[in-house]
């Protein structure tokens, strides 16, 4: 039960935030009819382009994008892609979100949720918090270091990170392609990096400096 857990945790955290918390998420935020009205037509270019790319990476994944917007109250700027019970790859956003982007940013952060269902990353995270939960905890049954649980969720936790940056390096590269296919500037879009606050380059820390995802994104780009 306790690995089943830790499981369906990764899997529902599992994407990236593209914002941290701000005063946007302690107020109530709503959506202009031209945000309503982007969103519609982003969605309508982006979504039959990451499918089209999803089926032809993954053939035998499922690659019907829901993309839904997470309007619970007082959620920060924020993206990720889960799973449903099913299988199915959701992508969300929150309404702050989607109240301070523009399209192209919108394009790129939408593109690059798509991209971590088609680079797998959900599974691989889970993969390695396994790995990770099984290696600490078994470690510290062996030398009596102290209750094989706690180490367990440690090993997991630290397990789950290990290639967090680099799976968000990966969206951000595969995302750039995606938007540029869907008719947008992922230059653009990746503008929207240089408006939230840099994660710096934190030991096991779930996303790289800003810096690092621009040039991400710009070297996908000269290769389009």
């Amino acid at each position: 039960m306790r690995l089943y857990a830790l499981l369906v945790a990764l899997m529902l955290s599992g994407c990236v935030e593209t914002a941290q918390n701000s005063s946007s998420a302690r107020k109530p935020v709503y959506l202009t009819d031209e945000n309503v009205r982007q969103f519609k037509q982003v969605v309508k270019d982006v979504e039959p382009v990451a499918e089209r790319y999803c089926a032809e990476q993954l053939p035998r994944a499922n690659c019907d994008f829901l993309i839904v917007v997470d309007d619970r109250s007082g959620q920060p700027p924020n993206a990720f892609q889960t799973l449903d019970r099913s299988g199915r790859p959701i992508l969300a956003f929150t309404v702050s979100l989607l109240a301070d982007v523009n399209r192209d940013e919108l394009a790129f952060i939408m593109s690059h949720e798509a991209a971590h269902h088609i680079a797998q990353h959900i599974p691989k995270q889970q993969a390695s918090a396994v790995v990770g939960g099984i290696l600490i905890g078994g470690i510290a049954a062996a030398t009596g270091a102290g209750a094989p649980d706690s180490y367990f969720d440690l090993g997991a936790s630290v397990g789950g990170r290990i290639y967090s940056k680099e799976h968000e390096l990966e969206a951000d590269s595969m995302g750039a392609v995606i938007t540029h296919l869907s008719g947008y500037d992922p230059l653009r879009g990746a503008e929207f990096f240089n408006r939230i606050p840099d994660p710096g380059d934190r030991f096991l820390g779930t996303h790289p400096p800003n810096a690092e995802r621009i040039a991400a994104v710009r070297r996908a780009h000269s290769g389009l």
